[in-house]
């Protein structure tokens, strides 16, 4: 497979072939035109001269005619020659091959009758008066040899009538050697020169492109050896030169450095998450050793207790993959988030009851677009931290703000959290009470599992002190507009 640098040198190349062929197609076209002008200008000069002289009452045998070029004058048929230059020996590409006056040009009869012109004009129309010379002239290509010497020449052709009323055309030529070795040299040098420039375009496009892809070598031999070693800590070089390529390795080093975070809090969790999981499995196994050895001693409420407890972190654990994994709401669900509230203050009033803890309500109609399933864990874990942690009083309210957006907020009156730790206690397995018991206090992943929803749901969590005293726990969540149609309610 070809390297960017050939492509890119041969694509360079091909267009500045593309471009040179055609402005030197161009350039020969433009120039023989510019060439052949000027050779017709020379003739054209050298043909009227010799018209003018016919149409003064010249004779034939007295023209003044140039040595060093090709002239002819025929008469009106063009079968017979009635002038030439001195030098011409031979000729072609005009009306008579004829190089050599044969005999004298007969004179105009005695009695010329202007009747006959005018029949002339008649039958032909645009017939030259005596000593008139015809404004348009005519050009041919052809050949001629003048004093030994052959070559190419461009013929001007006039019309011309003595003032005895002979018609006459003049055949005068100029040299167009000048033109065709300009157009040669031209030639020879595109043909040479082109080739030559297209090797120092794609030399240089190669060099060019070798320079500027070096870095990205670079980026590219460190991310192999990054993946053959699995050291993530390691980072690619970032070239000084903030162009495409130092952008590109500085976004791969925070790629990098992302994935290197990411995976350390894979290695977080999942150390974690096997340490919480030993715990009730272990209780549990000792209980059913002691129940299997002494049945009489054995306690079934703690192995049920330990039981509920392993499937409850079993599936926080499996909703935190699921939520990682990118998992998001179904779009077009509606919840009722008051409605949601009541639900779960219901399945909790025992709870309540066994906590002496009173919950207060304060529950606008509010509805939100999102999965009931996970929008009802969020709502579950607030409350029962609030619970956890509440003196005498939970506070459960819901309103919106603006019409866009439902804000639910859980509060309690217990000692709230401290302000350097708001943001910590969002962290999975994280818990400010060390010395409470874990089967009290729960995984810590509650708040964990509850702020992932929000974002999953284009919603914030945040924690703030609460005026009861203790602290408040605030979920904002957008509220789809009016006009959106309604849709069945969401079951999970």
């Amino acid at each position: 497979m070809a390297s960017v640098r050939a492509k890119a040198a041969t694509g360079a190349t091909a267009v500045v072939a593309v471009a040179l062929i055609a402005a030197g197609l161009l350039m020969l076209v433009a120039l023989r035109g510019n060439l052949v002008e000027q050779v017709d200008l020379q003739a054209e000069v050298t043909a009227r001269d010799v018209a003018g002289q016919l149409a003064t009452g010249t004779a034939f045998d007295d023209l003044d005619l140039d040595r060093s070029r090709p002239v002819q004058v025929l008469d009106a048929d063009e079968d017979r020659l009635l002038a030439a230059s001195e030098g011409l020996q031979a000729i072609s590409g005009t009306g008579s091959d004829q190089v050599t006056v044969r005999e004298e040009p007969p004179a105009r009869p005695p009695g010329f009758d202007d009747d006959d012109d005018d029949d002339d004009d008649e039958d032909g129309g645009n017939r030259l008066g005596p000593g008139e010379v015809d404004e348009d002239i005519d050009y041919a290509d052809g050949h001629a040899t003048v004093d030994g010497a052959a070559g190419p020449y461009r013929f001007a052709v006039v019309d011309v009538t003595t003032p005895d009323g002979t018609e006459t055309t003049v055949y005068a030529g100029a040299p167009a050697e000048v033109e065709q070795a300009a157009l040669d040299s031209v030639r020879t040098s595109m043909v040479v020169g082109i080739p030559v420039l297209l090797a120092v375009v794609a030399a240089i496009t190669w060099l060019m492109t070798r320079r500027a892809l070096r870095p990205v070598e670079g980026i590219r031999r460190e991310m192999a050896a990054i993946t053959h070693s699995t050291d993530l800590s390691r980072r690619v070089p970032e070239p000084s030169a903030r162009d495409e390529v130092g952008r590109l390795a500085v976004t791969t080093n925070e790629t990098l450095a992302a994935l290197e975070a990411s995976v350390e809090r894979q290695r977080r969790f999942v150390a974690d998450a096997s340490h919480e999981l030993r715990s009730p499995i272990a209780s549990l196994r000792t209980q059913l050793e002691v129940g299997q050895a002494h049945p009489d001693l054995l306690d079934l409420g703690g192995a049920v207790q330990d039981t509920v407890r392993l499937q409850d972190l079993a599936a926080d654990l499996l909703l935190l993959a699921r939520l990682d994994a990118g998992e998001q709401p179904a779009a077009g669900r509606r919840v009722d988030l008051a409605e949601l509230a009541r639900e779960e203050l219901a399945q909790r009033a025992a709870l309540l009851a066994a906590a002496g803890v009173t919950a207060r309500t304060e529950l606008a109609e509010v509805t939100v677009e999102g999965s009931r399933g996970q929008l009802s864990r969020v709502l579950g874990n607030l409350i029962d931290n609030a619970v956890r942690h509440a003196v005498g009083t939970v506070r459960v309210s819901l309103r919106t703000e603006g019409g866009a957006a439902a804000v639910l907020e859980v509060a309690d009156d217990g000692a709230g959290v401290p302000a350097g730790q708001r943001e910590r206690i969002f962290e999975r397995f994280v818990r400010l009470d060390d010395a409470r018991s874990r089967d009290a206090g729960g995984a810590g992943l509650g708040l964990a599992i509850a702020r992932d929803v929000a974002v999953r749901h284009h919603g914030t969590l945040t924690v703030s002190d609460a005026p009861e005293g203790g602290a408040l726990f605030r979920l904002t969540l957008p509220v789809p507009p009016p006009s959106a149609p309604a849709a069945p309610p969401a079951a999970g």
